[in-house]
């Protein structure tokens, strides 16, 4: 009978308890009302502590309500504000938070004094008359507390080590609606870079300091360290390197930099594998040797594999005075290539010379000498070609696998004359500029063209290298790799002189990394007049860890009778 009373206790009791630990576990929702934007976002944070609160709607939690509401407001310049709190009639733990915000404080004073050496740096005062506490402005607690915090941070960044506040003083009159600011900055004096230092390093510190973006003795700014660490991690030459400013060693405000380095190992294999529909399964394999002796000459193979496309190339890097931007390359290679018409074993040998201009763009200046013996259709013949050229070409683009903003352009030409030994005389001009924007998240653009030109000779007296060929997974989709082209009378492809391609896509977020694509390609390579083809399909985007990897259906609209080509590929857009 003892046990039968104690089950039936135990289970009135969880009957009485379950609907008020129900609504308990239900949790708190506040409705804030009468304000917007950020004032009503600081509301809704500073209540979102409540939100889980394991008690009733009393007279104490009710006011405890109201404080963090008013905590809220003060912090944003509104110290005479009203609350009112309401329970919802229908949900008891919804409340109704109802704002009204009355007279902000503002402020009426604000006496802001820059001292030290930093009274006539441009960048604080910059910061100074973009960001400092005005008269008239609402009293913003988190403007106030951004502005002292951005004085020192750009303190630090600019060398200005002993800086602090002399006076820091932020005085409130509720009842008035004003408030006193009162900041004296003293910067103090401004640290100058001291002597560089290099440890672990097999390359000569001669070498090593054409990479420093800085003088000993020249002002401070810890951007110029990151740039230091930048151009050592690209040179290639190490496998870490740790940029650090000796604050123990300070004499004369000059501040020593230490370099710790790691050397990278003297031989690098990798090997890839990959596919595409233009040239089907492909492997490549690159052996690197970063450095090869204390003036960081370089060397490196490429070995690429495919059914219709077969080559080797080495390439033997000279860094002239400044490494980072400018260097010498000698690079030779040797293709084979079987594709549709096209048959060729093509050797080339190369001197080049790179700069990185102060503007961005990437310049080579080369002399390249070709040697191709070919057939091409019904032509079976070889030809060598000494050519000067240049290029130039700059990308810039956004973070990400698949960037909401890029763009690239590429202008490149070389030329040949009989006058120094070569079969044929010609200019070869090609130009290609790419184009990524988005609007919001969801929805992307790409576009593209493609151009190029011969001039001065005819088609025939160049071997297929130079010649133009469209169509494929980056040119006009729906159409055969390199499919469109002049043809003989045998209908066999010869190539064409000039090429025009472009490219239009829409891109549509269906769920994080997974995109929808709709696309029209256009364009045609000729000899005397365009034969213009058109591609329209649709597509699936993934931004996969090594890139975009693309799948397009696409149909030809000048070839009707042949369905739809499947396109795969993996790489960049541009």
């Amino acid at each position: 009978m003892h046990k039968i009373m104690i089950w039936v206790f135990a289970a009135l009791t969880s009957l009485f308890t379950l609907p008020f630990s129900l609504s308990a576990n239900e949790g708190y929702q506040f409705r804030v009302n009468g304000v917007r934007g950020a004032i009503k976002q600081n509301i809704e944070l500073h209540l979102e502590q409540f939100t889980h609160a394991e008690h009733h709607v009393s007279p104490r939690f009710k006011n405890t309500i109201k404080q963090e509401a008013q905590i809220a407001l003060q912090a944003l310049g509104y110290y005479q504000s009203d609350i009112t709190l309401t329970q919802d009639p229908d949900r008891a733990f919804r409340i109704h938070v109802d704002v009204v915000l009355n007279e902000p404080v503002r402020i009426e004073t604000s006496d802001i004094k820059l001292t030290g050496h930093a009274i006539n740096d441009a960048d604080f005062q910059h910061l100074i008359n973009k960001s400092a506490p005005k008269v008239g402005d609402i009293m913003h607690q988190g403007d106030y507390d951004s502005f002292k915090n951005a004085l020192k941070i750009l303190a630090l960044q600019k060398g200005y080590f002993n800086a602090d506040f002399d006076t820091a003083k932020l005085e409130i009159a509720p009842h008035l609606n004003q408030a006193f600011v009162s900041l004296h900055f003293n910067s103090g004096e401004r640290y100058r870079f001291g002597t560089v230092s290099f440890e672990g390093n097999a390359i000569s510190t001669n070498r090593l300091q054409s990479l420093v973006p800085f003088n000993e003795d020249d002002y401070y700014v810890s951007s110029k360290l990151g740039e230091l660490n930048q151009a050592l991690s690209n040179s290639g030459w190490f496998s870490s390197v740790f940029v650090e400013a000796n604050t123990d060693d300070i004499k004369d405000y000059l501040i020593p930099i230490h370099v710790t380095l790691a050397q990278q190992s003297r031989n690098i294999i990798e090997t890839g594998i990959g596919y595409s529909t233009d040239i089907g399964p492909r492997f490549k394999a690159n052996w690197q040797k970063p450095w090869l002796n204390t003036d960081g000459h370089s060397f490196e193979s490429k070995l690429g594999l495919s059914g219709p496309e077969q080559s080797i190339e080495a390439s033997y890097k000279l860094p002239l005075e400044n490494v980072a931007t400018d260097f010498y390359q000698f690079q030779l290679g040797f293709k084979n290539r079987d594709l549709n018409d096209t048959n060729s074993v093509e050797s080339n040998f190369a001197l080049e010379r790179h700069w990185v201009l102060p503007s961005g763009w990437y310049r080579i200046g080369s002399l390249r000498w070709l040697y191709e013996d070919f057939t091409q259709a019904n032509q079976d013949t070889a030809i060598s070609l000494i050519m000067p050229g240049i290029s130039f070409n700059r990308s810039k683009a956004s973070s990400g696998a698949m960037p909401s903003s890029a763009n690239r352009i590429m202008l490149a030409t070389e030329f040949s004359s009989p006058s120094w030994g070569s079969d044929a005389s010609f200019i070869r001009v090609r130009g290609r500029l790419g184009w990524i924007g988005s609007l919001g998240n969801n929805h992307r653009f790409v576009t593209r063209l493609d151009a190029g030109a011969i001039l001065m000779e005819e088609v025939l007296n160049l071997p297929p290298s130079l010649r133009f060929f469209a169509g494929g997974d980056n040119s006009i989709r729906g159409y055969g790799y390199e499919s469109i082209a002049p043809r003989n009378s045998e209908d066999k492809l010869i190539g064409g002189r000039y090429l025009a391609t472009s490219s239009l896509e829409y891109q549509y977020r269906i769920k994080g990394n997974w995109w929808l694509a709709a696309f029209t390609d256009y364009g045609s390579a000729w000899d005397d007049k365009p034969d213009w083809k058109q591609g329209v399909g649709m597509g699936v985007r993934w931004a996969s860890p090594v890139g975009p990897i693309r799948i397009d259906f696409a149909w030809g609209l000048d070839e009707p009778n042949k369905g739809f080509k499947l396109h795969f590929a993996l790489g960049p857009e541009l």
